[in-house]
């Protein structure tokens, strides 16, 4: 398939024509519906998983230089026609199609994951980037003595009363909390920031999704099988879970969720660094003193909530190392995530 992706690029780059139709035609030929690119794609949906990565990325990269390539040369032949012509403005003219890019990775993860719970019946909460001590921290069980109140891991934007920008999409919880009374089913996505060094795995400035569901009778099995729903729909259905025991101050018992490395299949790789399993969220039933907080009984009702870093979903779905990659603006690394791949 390979060599077929590069007879193509050699196609495009000495294509000469002498005319607008010519160009027409071969635009057809190559990236119309029925075209040689159209016959590529369809063969890509057999390839082997561990071929896909590198062979999208060609076939983008095919799709990009053939649509750039094709653009160039009708502007070349209206510019040619144009110098020998009498300058007027023909307003019957059709416009030329701008290209709009793609979409970023994050938007795309975020979004199927947003999707992926909405069919569990969950439904989207939003919050303020700006929070208080007691959204972020007291109504979650923090201890005062807890690390991440102190300056040096939190951006604080005042003290007395204590103002920063929120450590994690939680607070979105407290204030679904506050306003809502069980049965509650919300997913928080969001930004959130901490103060941490920027690396090829971390960031000052990264996106969250948590996930709360509280009712009558709610159970750990309920949240591990919701999870395990979650994993297979986003890293394909052979993926399986395990869950360690951890510690969260909001949720008793907590758990972190590992997902089969989807990368040598469970085998062990220089990703998963030979485990075979590669960590994805934390999870935990909600504390008691979490529900007391805020109002509701804990006689009564149960929940659980979990939390994932959208950046890690991304990197592991996409095999990105690199974490500062998301920040930059390079058409040609989006390009790789096009959603017809």
């Amino acid at each position: 398939m390979i060599d077929k992706i590069n007879e193509l690029l050699r196609r495009v780059e000495e294509f000469k024509p002498k005319a607008a139709a010519e160009i027409e035609e071969f635009r057809i030929k190559i990236l119309g519906k029925k075209g040689e690119l159209t016959a590529l794609m369809e063969e890509f949906k057999t390839v082997a998983p561990e071929l896909k990565r590198d062979l999208g990325q060609q076939l983008n990269r095919l799709k990009n230089e053939a649509t750039v390539r094709i653009n160039s040369l009708r502007e070349e032949l209206q510019n040619a026609v144009a110098d020998n012509s009498p300058r007027t403005d023909d307003l019957t003219r059709p416009g030329s199609a701008e290209h709009l890019g793609s979409r970023h990775p994050i938007s795309l993860v975020k979004n199927q994951i947003v999707e992926v719970f909405s069919r569990l019946g969950y439904t989207v909460a939003d919050g303020p980037e700006i929070e208080d001590d007691w959204h972020v921290f007291s109504a979650l069980n923090f201890p005062p003595e807890h690390p991440a109140r102190d300056m040096q891991d939190t951006f604080f934007i005042e003290k007395d009363p204590d103002i920063l920008l929120r450590t994690h999409t939680s607070s979105i919880q407290v204030r679904t909390m506050e306003h809502q009374k069980p049965p509650i089913r919300v997913i928080c996505p969001g930004r959130v920031f901490r103060n941490e060094a920027i690396s090829y795995r971390a960031h000052c400035i990264f996106h969250q999704i948590e996930g709360l569901y509280i009712d009558e009778g709610v159970s750990f099995a309920d949240m591990k099988q919701s999870l395990l729903y979650f994993a297979k729909e986003v890293f394909g259905e052979q993926t399986v879970i395990r869950m360690r025991p951890s510690y969260f101050p909001f949720t008793e018992p907590s758990a972190e969720v590992d997902v089969s490395c989807n990368l040598c299949g469970g085998k062990g790789c220089p990703v998963c660094k030979g485990t075979g399993w590669l960590e994805i969220m934390g999870c935990g039933m909600v504390d008691p003193n979490v529900l007391k907080a805020n109002d509701i009984d804990p006689e009564k009702y149960a929940g659980f909530a979990f939390g994932m870093g959208i950046e890690r979903i991304a990197m592991l779905k996409y095999g990105v190392k690199d974490l500062r990659l998301y920040f930059e603006n390079d058409v040609r690394f989006l390009h790789q995530f096009d959603e017809a791949l």
